[in-house]
């Protein structure tokens, strides 16, 4: 694709990845054809290839975003189905992040939207914050029927109906290792997921320990500022990215880690693109040697292998959460791991579509959201599991609600089939 920065603006590295980016694209459209919200909208500016056409005329023009762009761009599910199916290697992540991040500084939303931002970058990040508004949602949903904004009803319907007590564990503290240490590993306790679902964490200890692994959870770590950074909100992002790279480099530089396991994969993806959010900062090296050590803990367990695993014969529908698959580009490991484990794995069609969480896409973009997880759900549904498992908190949300089968997180089934408590979701079929 042709480009036409001027010399001015391609001195801003921002500016010069994105000229990179819109000049790999040769407009194919092969990106049409995964694009989520493309396949349930139909309009060619909800597919990759009209955004990419948008943020190209936003950027070289040097204007204020304007309504129809940020529409379009504001759709955006970052799910990177688009990113798997380029035959010509375009990085669509980098590009919509930077025209976010340029929307988010030169475009002013309408007061609702901008507060509901607010709102959600103020909470979602701190796990104790985030519990507390769960809490008063649950009080509110009663009423969510009068309230007429679509975007504050998801917010009241996301709630869960319990809350697991605050687990210990994910406390700054070292778990040894049983047996012989074959790895030292720190742990990404996650922000969200230590509200909504505590067994995950609890979890990935008792794997990886009873694998021989000796696990730390860092001192000073907290979000690592995907949920901000995917709303442009670029200082934020940073902040909170900057604090985890602080507090892995300290355990880098002190008893030493063969990796950094993470088990919700949108985080996963984010800590792993930490290299490129910090070229040019301070925290360049410590940021590449982060990302170069973060891995999801399906991959690790991938290479300890699983310890005489003995699992209940269930049928289990495996989703695979776009971060992981697209993002992260990982894909068999998780399969191949609970097949290892026992269990009976099938697959639903259209396993490569988005199911609408999105991190806080659900929330923002409820509409849209919905007729993704209704797509998701029937493709689910008709290979008749017993339960299903994926490797993302927000995807387990999401697809949680109507379901109908539990679901739970791949690294606590094999937990389970590896000599670890029954899943508490799973309580009935034990």
């Amino acid at each position: 694709m042709q480009t036409n920065f001027t010399p001015e603006q391609l001195r801003d590295p921002a500016m010069r990845r994105s000229n990179a980016i819109l000049r790999a694209c040769v407009h194919c459209g092969f990106c049409t054809a995964t694009c989520p919200t493309y396949k349930v909208l139909g309009d060619e500016l909800d597919s990759p290839r009209g955004r990419i056409y948008l943020i190209k005329q936003m950027l070289e023009s040097g204007r204020d975003p304007d309504p129809k762009t940020v529409l379009h761009i504001d759709r955006c599910l970052s799910c990177l189905a688009c990113m798997t199916t380029c035959p010509s290697g375009v990085h669509y992540m980098h590009l919509v992040d930077h025209a976010r991040a340029y929307i988010e500084q030169r475009y002013r939303r309408p007061w609702d939207e901008r507060a509901l931002r607010w709102l959600l970058a103020r909470i979602l990040p701190h796990p104790m914050r985030f519990r507390l508004a769960l809490l008063a949602a649950r009080i509110a949903r009663p009423l969510r029927r009068l309230i007429p904004d679509a975007r504050l009803r998801a917010m009241l319907e996301m709630a869960p109906r319990d809350l697991p007590p605050v687990s210990r564990n994910d406390d700054p503290q070292v778990f040894p290792a049983q047996g012989a240490r074959r790895m030292r590993v720190a742990l990404m306790t996650g922000c969200a997921q230590r509200a909504l679902d505590t067994d995950i964490n609890d979890a990935t200890i008792r794997l990886l320990t009873r694998h021989g692994v000796e696990v730390v959870i860092p001192r000073g770590m907290g979000c690592c500022g995907a949920l901000v950074h995917h709303m442009g909100r670029s200082a934020e992002a940073h902040a909170q990215a900057g604090r985890n790279i602080r507090a892995f480099a300290a355990e880098i530089d002190g008893a030493g880690l063969d990796a950094i396991v993470i088990n919700t994969s949108g985080c996963g993806t984010t800590v792993k693109d930490y290299g490129h959010m910090f070229a040019g900062d301070p925290l360049s090296a410590d940021a590449a040697r982060v990302a170069a050590l973060a891995r999801d803990v399906t991959e690790v367990m991938a290479g300890l292998g699983l310890n005489a695993p003995r699992a209940p014969r269930l049928r289990v529908a495996y989703h695979a959460a776009c971060s992981l698959q697209h993002g992260q580009k990982i894909t068999d490991p998780p399969k191949r791991l609970l097949r290892a484990a026992g269990f009976e794995v099938v697959e639903p069609a259209e396993a490569h579509l988005c199911c609408g969480s999105a991190g806080t896409y659900n929330l923002l973009q409820p509409a849209i959201s919905a007729r993704l997880k209704e797509r998701k759900l029937r493709n689910i549904i008709a290979t008749r599991p017993q339960v299903i498992a994926a490797g993302n908190i927000g995807c387990m949300m999401q697809i949680g609600r109507g379901a109908g089968v539990p679901v739970v997180h791949t690294v606590q089934l094999l937990d389970w089939a590896t000599g670890g408590p029954t899943p508490p979701a799973l309580a009935g079929l034990a």
